[in-house]
Formats: C-alpha cells, sequence, structure tokens
C-alpha cells in the first residue's frame, strides 16, 4: 500500500512535525507536491503531500491510519525546488513548515483554486467545400477553422453560427472540441517600443561584470550602487537579455506595487514572456501567472516580494531593485522574512546571479561588498552626464519666526510657482498619510490612541480617527475622555492636509495625491503615474511610494517636507531612514534635459543625514554612520533577533522574558560576541488585550542564537513571536 507524509495546515506553533496518512487506491497518483484534505483532530484540514512511499500490507503504526480524503487541486502544485525552499524558510525563520508552504499559494488555502475554461474548435480533417453545397453555415465554419485554425464557441454568435451547425460538423467528425484553460493576464496589452540608446562605459562595465557569473551558472551576488538616473534599470534589461540566450530565467523583485507598472512597461518593450505577481491582483489572477510560469511559458517573473514564491524553475539571475526598502521586510504574519535575504538564498539554489540594486544600499549590503562578500559595481554619473539636482535645505524653525505657519516655506513655493510657470512638473514628499497625526488634549497631555493596539491614531479629511494599523475608524473626542477638558488640539500634517496648503498657495495649480488613501485597486498607482507623466498633472505629492523609482521627464522640482522626521523614532536605522528618503526624492528632479531643484525642508537642518542627503553623498554618509553602528554593535555587524513574549497577565510575560535572557547570558558562547537586552515593553504594548515584552539579541553567530532558540523551544510556543533580522527592536 502506498502512504504519504503530509504536512497539515495548522497554525499551532507546536505542531512541527508530519503525519502519516494511507492513501487510498483512488488517489494512487498522488505524489510529493500535491494539496490534499485529510483528517485531523475530529476534523477535516487541508495540508501539503512531502513524501509518498509504498510500504508492506504487514507494516504496522503506532497509531491506526487514517485515508486522505481527497486531493485539492487538478495537478500537484508544489515543484521540488519549492519544497526545498519551503524548508528552508521554515528551519531560518523558525516558524512551522505549513505557514512557509503557504507562501507559496496564489490565494486562500485549502480552496481550490479557481481557473476559467473556455470550449474551444479545431478541424479534425480536411472537407471539400463542394460536399457541403446545401450547407452554407457549416462551410463558413469549416472555412474559418481553416484559417484561423480554431474558434472558441463563444465566438459561434458573432459569426452568426448556431450550435446545431457545428454539432452536425462534430458527428461528421470534420471538427473537434477542447477544453482549454483561460490565462488571464491584466498586463497582457501593457507594451511600449524599446527605446535605443548605447550604453555609457559604466554601464556596459556593470554588465560584462555579470556576465562572467551566467555563463559560469555559479552563483554570485553584486551590489550595483549607481546614483538616480545613471540607468540601472537599462542594466538589469542587457543582463535578462544575455540570461534568456541562455536558456535561463529570471525574477525582477521591486519593493512597491507603484513601482511594478513601470517596471513591466520597461522590460515588456524587449520581451514577450512576462508575468506580474502582487497582492493587488485576484488570487484568479495570481493563480493564472502561476500556471503560465509552471508551463514555461513564462521567462521573466516581475513584481513586490511574494514573486519569489511562484513555481519557477531554471533561475539564472535574480533582480532586487531599490533592495534598501524596508517593504522587502515582511513584518505582520510568519514567516517574518525579508526578500533580500530569502532571494539570496534561492539564488544559491539556482546557481544564479542576484543584483542588489539601488542609489542608497543598505548598510548591511554595503558594508559586506567593502568586506568582499559581494561584488561592487559602481555607476556614480547619471546617463548622458546629466547633474544631479541642486539641493537647498530650509530651516522650518526660521520660517516659524517669520510668521509662517503653513507646511510649505516660502522657498518651496516660489520654487513650485518659478516650476509651473516654465510649463514643468514637480514631485512633493510628505512621508505622513492623513489630516493631523496627532490628536491631544492640550489640557492633560492625552493622546487618543487605537483601542486595540494602543497606537496614536491619525485624523482623517473624512472627519475620522483612522489607525494605519488596525484599520479601527472612530469618532474624534469632543471632550478628552482622560480629563474632561474640551482644548482638543489637532497637531501634525498628514497629506490631506498638505493638499489644501498647496490649493491655497497655487490655486490654479492641478494637483494630484498618491498615498495607500489614493490608490485602491490593482492598477491604482499606474493610473495616477500614468496621468501625471502625460502631464494632466503639474504636482505629484505623497507618501515615500512617491519618491523612488520613477522616471518623469517633466519633473524638475521636488520638495521634501519633515525631512527630520524619521530622525524622531528610536530606531538604530533612522538616519539611513532620513538619508535614503531625502536622496531618493531628490532623485526625481532633472533626470532629462533640464536641470533639477530640490528644497529640502527640516527643523533640524545640521543633522548628518539632512546633511549628506542634501549633499547626495553616500559614501560619506556610510562613513560616518558605520562606525556608530559598530560601536554600539548593531547591524551590520552583528544580527538581530527580536523576541516578543505574550500573555494577557504582564507579570507573567515578563517573568518568562527573564527566565529566557538567564539562560541566554547563562549558556551562550562568550567567545562570539552576543548580549541581549530587556525586557522592555513592546512598541505595541498591548494588542487587544494581551501584554507584550521584548527581548533584543544581538549576535555575530546568528547560526547560535538560533540554536539557543531551539533549544529552549521558543519557536514551538505560541505565546512568543520570533523576529529574525527585524526592522525595528522594540
Amino acid at each position: 500500500m502506498k502512504i504519504a507524509e503530509v504536512c497539515v495546515n495548522v497554525t499551532a506553533n507546536a505542531i512541527t512535525q508530519n503525519f502519516t496518512y494511507r492513501v487510498p487506491d483512488g488517489l494512487n497518483f498522488l505524489t510529493a507536491g500535491w494539496r490534499v484534505t485529510v483528517p485531523f483532530s475530529n476534523r477535516n484540514v487541508d495540508g501539503f503531500v512531502m513524501a509518498v512511499r509504498e510500504v508492506n500490507e504487514a507494516t504496522t503504526f503506532e497509531f491506526k491510519l487514517k485515508d486522505i480524503a481527497e486531493a485539492i487541486d487538478d495537478e500537484p502544485w508544489f515543484t521540488p525546488k519549492m519544497m526545498s525552499a519551503a524548508r528552508w524558510l521554515a528551519d531560518f525563520y523558525l516558524c512551522p513548515l505549513s505557514r512557509t508552504m503557504g507562501l507559496f499559494m496564489p490565494g486562500r488555502r485549502g480552496k481550490k483554486i479557481s481557473a476559467r475554461f473556455e470550449r474551444v474548435l479545431r478541424l479534425a480533417k480536411e472537407f471539400d467545400a463542394t460536399d457541403f453545397k446545401n450547407a452554407s453555415a457549416q462551410i463558413k465554419l469549416l472555412q474559418l477553422l481553416k484559417e484561423r485554425g480554431e474558434l472558441r464557441t463563444s465566438e459561434l454568435a458573432e459569426q452568426k453560427i448556431t450550435l446545431d451547425t457545428t454539432r452536425k460538423l462534430i458527428r461528421a467528425g470534420y471538427i473537434v472540441t477542447e477544453r482549454r484553460r483561460v490565462l488571464r493576464d491584466s498586463y497582457a496589452g501593457m507594451k511600449t517600443a524599446p527605446r535605443r540608446f548605447e550604453l555609457t562605459a559604466e554601464q556596459n562595465a556593470a554588465v560584462e561584470a555579470v556576465e562572467a557569473a551566467l555563463a559560469a551558472r555559479q552563483f554570485q551576488g553584486f551590489l550595483l550602487h549607481g546614483v538616480t538616473g545613471s540607468g540601472k534599470t537599462q542594466v538589469y534589461i542587457e543582463l535578462t537579455k544575455v540570461t534568456r540566450q541562455l536558456g535561463r530565467r529570471v525574477i525582477i523583485l521591486v519593493p512597491e506595487i507603484a513601482l511594478t507598472g513601470q517596471a513591466v512597461m520597461n522590460f515588456k518593450a524587449h520581451f514577450s514572456d512576462v508575468a506580474v505577481i502582487h497582492s493587488r491582483l485576484s488570487i484568479a489572477e495570481r493563480s493564472d501567472a502561476f500556471h503560465r510560469i509552471r508551463d514555461g511559458k513564462v521567462g521573466i517573473v516581475i513584481g513586490a516580494r511574494s514573486a519569489l514564491f511562484t513555481p519557477i524553475d531554471n533561475v539564472g539571475l535574480i533582480v532586487v531593485d531599490e533592495e534598501q526598502d524596508t517593504s522587502y521586510k515582511q513584518e505582520n504574519n510568519p514567516p517574518r522574512y525579508h526578500a533580500r535575504t530569502v532571494a539570496e538564498e534561492f539564488a544559491k539554489f539556482h546557481g544564479a546571479a542576484i543584483i542588489f540594486g539601488s542609489a542608497t544600499p543598505s548598510l548591511e549590503n554595503f558594508y559586506r561588498a567593502q568586506r568582499g562578500e559581494l561584488t561592487l559595481l559602481k555607476m556614480p554619473r547619471r546617463v548622458s552626464d546629466n547633474p544631479l539636482p541642486a539641493v537647498k535645505c530650509v530651516d522650518m524653525r526660521g520660517e516659524l519666526r517669520a510668521g509662517n505657519r503653513s507646511v510649505l516655506s516660502g522657498a518651496l513655493v516660489e520654487l513650485l510657482r518659478k516650476t509651473l510657470a516654465a510649463n514643468q512638473q514637480a514631485i512633493l514628499l510628505l512621508n505622513r498619510r492623513g489630516w493631523s497625526t496627532v490628536v491631544m488634549c492640550r489640557a492633560c497631555g492625552a493622546v487618543s490612541t487605537c483601542p486595540d493596539c494602543g497606537l496614536p491614531m491619525t485624523y482623517h479629511a473624512d472627519g475620522k480617527l483612522h489607525c494605519h494599523r488596525c484599520e479601527v475608524e472612530l469618532e474624534p473626542p469632543e471632550v478628552c475622555p482622560a480629563c474632561g477638558s474640551k482644548h482638543i488640539k489637532f497637531l501634525g500634517t498628514g497629506t490631506e492636509k498638505l493638499e489644501r496648503a498647496l490649493k491655497a498657495a497655487l490655486p490654479n495649480a492641478r494637483i494630484l495625491r498618491m498615498d495607500r488613501d489614493s490608490t485602491g485597486g490593482k492598477f491604482g498607482h499606474k493610473k495616477i503615474l500614468d496621468a501625471f507623466a502625460a502631464h494632466e498633472y503639474d504636482i505629484l505629492f505623497g507618501t515615500q511610494m512617491v519618491a523612488k523609482g520613477h522616471d518623469i521627464s517633466g519633473v524638475t522640482a521636488v520638495g521634501v517636507l519633515s525631512a527630520d522626521a524619521a530622525l524622531s523614532f528610536s530606531n538604530f536605522r533612522a538616519a539611513e531612514t532620513c538619508f535614503e528618503l531625502i536622496t531618493q526624492a531628490a532623485g526625481r528632479a532633472g533626470r532629462a534635459d533640464l536641470p533639477g531643484k530640490v528644497i529640502v525642508q527640516a527643523y533640524n537642518c545640521d543633522a548628518a543625514a539632512i546633511r549628506f542627503g542634501c549633499a547626495q553623498d553616500y559614501e560619506r554618509f556610510a562613513a560616518h554612520e558605520l562606525p556608530q553602528r559598530e560601536e554600539v554593535f548593531f547591524p551590520p555587524f552583528c544580527r538581530l533577533i527580536k523576541l516578543i513574549f505574550t500573555n494577557a497577565d504582564a507579570a507573567k510575560a515578563k517573568a518568562f522574558a527573564k527566565e529566557i535572557r538567564a539562560a541566554f547570558r547563562a549558556e551562550v558562547d562568550k567567545s562570539a560576541r552576543q548580549e541581549v537586552f530587556g525586557p522592555i515593553p513592546a512598541a505595541i504594548a498591548n494588542l487587544r488585550g494581551v501584554f507584550r515584552f521584548v527581548l533584543l539579541i544581538k549576535s555575530a553567530d546568528l547560526a547560535a542564537a538560533r540554536a539557543f532558540i531551539r533549544a529552549h523551544y521558543l519557536h514551538r510556543r505560541d505565546d512568543v513571536i520570533i523576529d529574525i533580522d527585524p526592522l525595528t527592536t522594540d
């Protein structure tokens, strides 16, 4: 008989083993990779077949084997490489295999993947038109099939051909029908003519360096550090051509859905076999894309971080564009993976080259390149030697002293007026959504917070308070719930309030907002960017999604508002985030023939991140920041693991965290630098009545730190959240 090892799809961390089931005769076709339904703990759950083997009927088992109930799909879903990747993810990120297997699904687990089919007619044999003298409809259908090769049954009505005519020809053996899957692709019609231009010497050097690795078909990592406008995308395209000529496939990752459309346009100008994967597509569309990839009809996969988890094989090149972007980190649910780390490991699986590209590389990867772990490729000049934009920092304290209480400085308003007068365009970055970012009582200082997570709520123009984490919506208070005062103050400025300020200062300007509140639907970002690129609007403003990757020739002016806001967060990455936003936003200006100008507004223009950002000098920023990171032993000089201990009883959560802290200090290898801090209340200290405390492990030996967690079975507990390489420390 056949038995199968099944990974049951349940969320309990304690369940880490596979379970053995009997394969009934009716499911003899099952192999590793199929999704199935199995009985488990008095209910049916879905699961993943990890292995199937034959055993003697007389073989005895500790428990009586239950039968697999049914197969979910019409074919195995997982390839051997997908299953190997899922195992690696579960091991590295210390989470159940069922969680990592779920990453490779396009939608809800346990459901049959929805598919659409159509009926197609084809000629079955040659025909003689003279045999159909009195059957004009039949000869019409036969002639159409001869000319076209096939005809969908849905097209019969428009050709005025009846089903009766079709049935007669089928019975006579002249035509046959077949059922064919319809593969939907929302990006099918998106194509532009390729732009022809010579590569610069620096672009050529980058291409040649990676070509050698592609030809060797061996893993090698590269960091492509090119200033904004230096032509990194064209390097990716040229290397994709080389990879496809070698018969291998390509994954292109972009951090934001907002950048997907532009990437697809660029690549579809040169390639026809492109599939797109991101979370705004429907489950059916993602499923169809997976099907095209599995069947070998796709050579290039483009998308956000989830594009890593498709059934693609024989990968020769992976590109992680804007590799520094925090959107590559999955934070909210296990596995809390970083796509940058996963992409590199997958490149090793495939023997592929991987390129990390950025104008502002993560300090982790820049340090690795300095140490020779990645090959550093530099493109320090823009294409055609266009200069980087001129940047000026405006001290907003001076604006206040001069009586200007607007979010817009006088210098920025003047730049915008000159830009519009010259029929040019501008982009403004304000990395805060909503109208007012804080609602506070002036009498006692109490802040309106989310009842679920305790974070400050944002006031929006719809008159409601919104929690951007939990999606909770509340009415704003008329009196302070803490002290009863009526002195409620709305503080801070978000993109909605900026919109009002722009309309007041520039009443004739055509303005367009782009943030999470204005970009619904799968093409929400693209519609906004297309309209702006077509110069239907003069000013595009919004959150960080306006600052990265966009190449719009009419943009000559950029404003960065509240540039130093990121520096107020208690995060060791604060300066890096601040520098990155300034540099990336400034890079949107002057990308064509016209020079660019940038105004950076801040209250602390002397901060190093502001100074180096305005100078657009990454290497000086890195030289300033890296020694500080080394002094306090933060990445890239260590790896971090954040453990969040949860319990409805705060004292129990804290006590358990202290117990683990003591064990870590007693057991870890003192020869390898490893430290543990905490417990401290988490940033969200109380989530829906559950208290949360953080232990932060800093380790120069990540494997040893992970081994400690395993030894204490923390990965099997539902009251401990494990985050490897977290973005924040609280």
